[in-house]
């Protein structure tokens, strides 16, 4: 009988898939110029380009990780969310009309004509590999999903909805994007809230004992309100949120983009907003499922297996009920919706960094001459690139403890810094270009301290990040403007300095990208221990004494990775700022300087 089931289920969710890919594929035709795969000919309604925003939110890691997060601990989560209303505000007064006049496509257009090449370099790499991790952990989670229903390898998953997706991207263009975006929007909603109708009739005592049960463990509570950094306070992730949101409506590619997607910058300001007043109350519905499920496996405890009764679990409890306690097509239907909200997210990605690739890179340093048809085979070629790139960090990320922590962390250290340089530029215009470096550099420093400085040996304690792993964005960003704002006052613009600020501005740029590129490395070469902020130390100084097996791999994995993360750092900056140096020759001699 179960396998009948699963026959119907496997039925469901492949004819779900095969149906987005196609269409998406619709939209081809509409898609033949670099204007209209990058940009739609900026002809789309506002309220299908808002529920793309919101698609782009509510991931996998989202579908996920909030009722995860909500069954192991409460709602501090939903701090994060309150703070969209203020990041909408800025986008709306600031940030829309600055792109709608200021630049086209790419979001570091505006870093390049205040600060100089270097500075679009640093913005948009931050960007590409911030999206590579984003897309490895929205593979890896809806994998874990699809394989306890099929019975699929993760392998087999993560390469089959890479292929899929980049499939219709290549070919829809951001069109295709938005418009599956919108088809998927509704199904995953769908999704939450047929959950939640389950889960309410689903109790003893009816719906009411989920509420009991809830206020008896403190579970809607929004966290500790006590003014501490180091716990994961209510603090930590209202901080958090601010500068995240700030930089998801201000320098992120996936928004930015779509602000051209639209006829008018009003139209853009609608599409912000949908976004942000439809995320706040889909989100305390993810909340609410991973509440529900606590009141629900406590009166059920016998249905949950051994390995789930104990420990961080939230991440594997809804996956566990989809696939344990739900209906036949019910659960065809609800997987359905969780890999909506992946295909939602990865698609608008590629598309943005294949985007990137070709304003940034390509035609900026390689071919600026580029036509029409050039344009167009390079963006197809970049989004295949980026889906073959993007698979291979899904399978790389096969230990993650918790997908919301994780992906915080990782939003943190890929744009922690990106969103201070565009305030910098944006509020003070006496920061001229040596300023913003510095101020880049301070920041990366910091980034790199916080992120590594953990569970440090005791002669070392005194150098160790205590912080929270929220902060490690909003340490990078203070970090940036109070150094900027610090040298630009005590060391005003000069009068030449504008003619200069594009001079070898390749060179500083691609060593920041070597050194990125380093610690990305670091991020995958060790994912047991670096992907969660914790390189162990104790385990590298002991030596290996008095150690049983596993601890002796762990004692290898972090020796390896910690030399790697050092070579590869070194390595990277050193090359970078090489090919920096002869680029940056180049463009001298072209223009005559």
């Amino acid at each position: 009988m179960q396998q009948h089931f699963l026959l119907i289920d496997k039925a469901i969710l492949l004819v779900y898939f095969f149906g987005v890919i196609l269409f998406g594929m619709y939209f081809r035709k509409r898609s033949n110029t670099a204007d209209g795969f990058m940009i739609a000919g900026g002809r789309l309604p506002s309220w299908a380009v808002g529920l793309s925003m919101l698609g782009t939110f509510i991931s996998s890691i989202t579908f996920i990780a909030y009722p995860g997060q909500s069954y192991n601990y409460n709602w501090d989560a939903m701090m994060f969310s309150f703070t969209l209303p203020l990041a909408a505000i800025a986008a709306t007064l600031y940030f829309i009309p600055l792109y709608r006049t200021k630049v086209r496509v790419s979001a570091y257009e505006y870093l390049d004509n205040r600060f100089g090449g270097w500075a679009r370099i640093y913005g948009s790499v931050s960007f590409m590999f911030g999206s590579l991790t984003r897309i490895g952990m929205i593979l890896f989670l809806v994998s874990l999903v699809i394989h306890n229903l099929t019975g699929w390898s993760y392998s087999s998953i993560i390469i089959g909805t890479g292929i899929g997706v980049t499939l219709y991207t290549v070919i829809g263009g951001i069109e295709a994007v938005i418009w599956t975006d919108v088809v998927q929007v509704i199904i995953l909603l769908a999704g939450a809230i047929l959950t939640t109708i389950i889960l309410l009739f689903d109790m003893p005592n009816g719906p009411g004992q989920i509420f009991t049960i809830a206020n008896e463990y403190h579970k809607f509570s929004l966290g500790n309100w006590r003014f501490d950094l180091v716990q994961p306070t209510a603090w930590v992730v209202l901080l958090y949120g601010i500068m995240e949101n700030l930089r998801n409506f201000g320098v992120d590619q996936n928004y930015v983009q779509r602000y051209q997607t639209v006829r008018t910058a009003k139209d853009a300001s609608k599409s912000v907003w949908t976004a942000t007043l439809a995320y706040i109350p889909i989100s305390a519905l993810f909340l609410f499922i991973g509440t529900a499920l606590f009141a629900y496996y406590h009166i059920h405890v016998d249905q949950l297996p051994e390995a789930l009764r104990t420990g961080v679990v939230g991440d594997k409890i809804y996956p566990h009920f989809i696939v344990s306690q739900l209906p036949v097509g019910v659960r065809g239907l609800l997987i359905a919706a969780i890999f909506a909200a992946a295909m939602s997210s990865i698609d608008s990605s590629l598309n943005c960094v294949s985007s990137l690739t070709l304003l940034d890179f390509y035609k900026k340093y390689f071919n600026k001459e580029a036509d029409g048809k050039q344009e167009m085979k390079m963006l197809h070629i970049y989004t295949v690139v980026w889906g073959v790139l993007g698979t291979a960090t899904g399978l790389a990320m096969t230990k993650i403890q918790s997908a919301l922590e994780t992906g915080w962390q990782l939003g943190g250290i890929a744009g922690g810094g990106v969103i201070g340089l565009f305030l910098l530029g944006i509020m003070f215009k006496r920061v001229g270009r040596w300023q913003a470096i510095v101020a880049v550099t301070a920041s990366i420093f910091a980034i790199a301290w916080s992120t590594f400085a953990r569970n440090l040996p005791e002669a070392l304690k005194w150098f160790e990040c205590n912080w929270n792993t929220r902060m490690i964005g909003v340490i990078g960003t203070i970090t940036l403007l109070v150094v900027g704002i610090g040298l630009s006052l005590l060391y005003p613009k000069t009068k030449g300095e504008k003619e200069m600020e594009n001079s070898n501005g390749p060179m500083i740029g691609i060593g920041i990208v070597g050194f990125l590129i380093g610690g990305f490395i670091a991020f995958l070469a060790r994912p047991s221990a670096l992907l969660v902020g914790q390189l162990p130390f104790k385990y590298v100084i002991s030596r290996g004494a008095n150690l049983n097996g596993m601890d002796q791999i762990l004692v290898a994995i972090a020796k390896k990775s910690f030399n790697i993360t050092l070579i590869g750092a070194i390595i990277g900056a050193i090359a970078g700022i090489v090919i920096g140096y002869f680029v940056g020759k180049k463009k001298n001699v072209q223009s005559g300087s």
